[in-house]
């Protein structure tokens, strides 16, 4: 008979966690039901952020995103997306989620974060969930402009119940390598600049932890130079490959966008000091829709017969940025 009041007190005691656990539960529910504006709904409930909520949908954050919060996100627009190679929802669905969770933690910042609210200065370092972020908040022609890795914000501070949502016009690609010789390195359109830059000797500086920027010959560019097989650069005095590569170098963190901001109103082009301490010139590309506003920037050396294009840009390590160019830079002909 003991026995079986104990069984009865457990069975009554289990029943009482049971319903207590189900009316919490059903409670949450109700709160999360209730509540239709975090995070996650606001970028289901934006045509223009389609990707972002299905990047998200697919990654680790998703359910953080969900819950308190608060999160600040940087979501690219469809349209950012669309020019990094993801246009459509299968496109993103038809990716490794791996790499779908490393793109939303790299837009997801904790906290809310108000650019506004940042010193007028460029490229002020935030941590996100994927690693580091350069934000910028300048004045040009009396508009406050805001970037993150040289990305121009298009709408701010979309507020949710859990945080922000703020739309950017490119896909911030997360960084691989924490420095700049590390992603040379990594890069097989690279090869022959990479081992300048270590007939150079100049594996410690592109290894250091001073911001740099790297404007990177791809390996045509090196062959059209006369750098054209590892055993011809190894040949090269050590002096005239180490004043190469430093013309290829600036001691600061610039990507595109910087140019175009810091560039004087009615100018078009601007000069940027390298580490050898000669100087390129930097010109600014017309936007052909719109008077007064530059889409991208070419380089010039006084040697160089035509400008010199970007085939890449604004490719981050954690110590600086990587712009892959056509030609070599030169100071004389």
């Amino acid at each position: 008979m003991r026995k079986f009041n104990i069984n009865i007190k457990i069975l009554a005691a289990s029943c009482i966690i049971s319903v207590t656990v189900a009316g919490c539960s059903k409670d949450k529910d109700a709160v999360l039901k209730k509540d239709n504006n975090r995070v996650m709904q606001v970028l289901a409930d934006n045509f223009n952020l389609s990707i972002m909520h299905a990047v998200v949908g697919r990654s680790t954050i998703y359910s953080d995103l969900n819950a308190e919060g608060p999160f600040t996100v940087f979501a690219p627009s469809d349209e950012a997306f669309s020019k990094s190679g993801y246009g459509t929802i299968v496109s993103v669905l038809s990716a490794p989620s791996s790499l779908m969770s490393a793109i939303g933690a790299y837009h997801t910042v904790e906290g809310n974060y108000d650019l506004n609210k940042m010193p007028f200065l460029f490229n002020q370092e935030i941590t996100s969930r994927g690693g580091k972020l350069f934000v910028t908040r300048w004045i040009k022609d009396q508009d406050t402009i805001l970037t993150i890795n040289g990305s121009r914000l298009l709408a701010t501070s979309i507020k949710a119940s859990n945080g922000q949502v703020q739309v950017i016009d490119r896909m911030l690609q997360p960084y691989l390598y924490e420095t700049m010789g590390d992603a040379i390195a990594a890069e097989s359109s690279l090869t022959l600049f990479w081992q300048a830059i270590q007939r150079a000797g100049l594996v410690d500086l592109l290894s250091g932890k001073s911001p740099i920027t790297v404007y990177a010959p791809n390996n045509s560019a090196m062959i059209s130079r006369g750098y054209a097989t590892l055993e011809k650069i190894n040949a090269t005095p050590i002096e005239e490959m180490a004043a190469f590569v430093k013309y290829h170098i600036v001691a600061d963190r610039r990507f595109v966008n910087d140019y175009i901001l810091t560039t004087a109103t009615g100018k078009s082009s601007a000069s940027q000091g390298m580490m050898d301490n000669n100087s390129i010139t930097v010109k600014l590309i017309p936007n052909p829709q719109q008077v007064g506003a530059f889409i991208g920037i070419k380089l010039r050396g006084p040697g160089n017969n035509t400008d010199v294009s970007l085939l890449r840009q604004d490719v981050i390590a954690g110590n600086g940025v990587l712009h892959i160019v056509e030609s070599t830079l030169r100071i004389t002909q």
